[in-house]
């Protein structure tokens, strides 16, 4: 097992979703923690709201590049390639996965533990990796500096 599928199992393991754990990633990547953050994403987990709509692997595929090239402030734009960015990163996922629907990739897979919990299904591991190297590769490419945002 690398270190990625390491990092995943680890987080998944603790009760996060897919996109808490990508962004949980991206946050240790950077030495930081935002527990606020983490709580509002939760909301993107099973595909938005649990509706297994759009995935939340894309939507926090977006959000990681919205933390480098997104606007933070009033009379702060968006970096001129914020735009282009997500429509990369959109165009690789649907390319790459067949579908941006959470039901479409992980199916009916819903596992609950003896209190209801939800876990979070295996299969979304792979994509989790796939999405994590991603995003640094686009950030990369339009020469973000990925794991230092200060």
């Amino acid at each position: 097992m690398d270190d990625t599928a390491f990092r995943i199992f680890k987080l998944s393991s603790q009760g996060f979703c897919c996109t808490q754990t990508l962004i949980k990633m991206v946050l240790e990547d950077e030495d930081k923690e935002n527990i606020d953050l983490i709580k509002a994403v939760h909301g993107l987990c099973g595909g938005i709201a649990y509706t297994k709509k759009a995935c939340g692997l894309l939507t926090g595929g977006i959000l990681v590049l919205g933390l480098y090239a997104g606007k933070g402030k009033a009379g702060e734009p968006c970096s001129d390639d914020y735009m282009t960015m997500m429509k990369e990163y959109n165009t690789w996922f649907e390319e790459e996965f067949g579908s941006t629907d959470c039901q479409d990739l992980v199916g009916a897979q819903e596992i609950r533990d003896e209190k209801g919990n939800i876990n979070y299904p295996v299969k979304c591991g792979e994509t989790l990796t796939k999405c994590y190297i991603k995003v640094q590769q686009i950030l990369m490419e339009h020469d973000y500096d990925y794991g230092d945002r200060d």
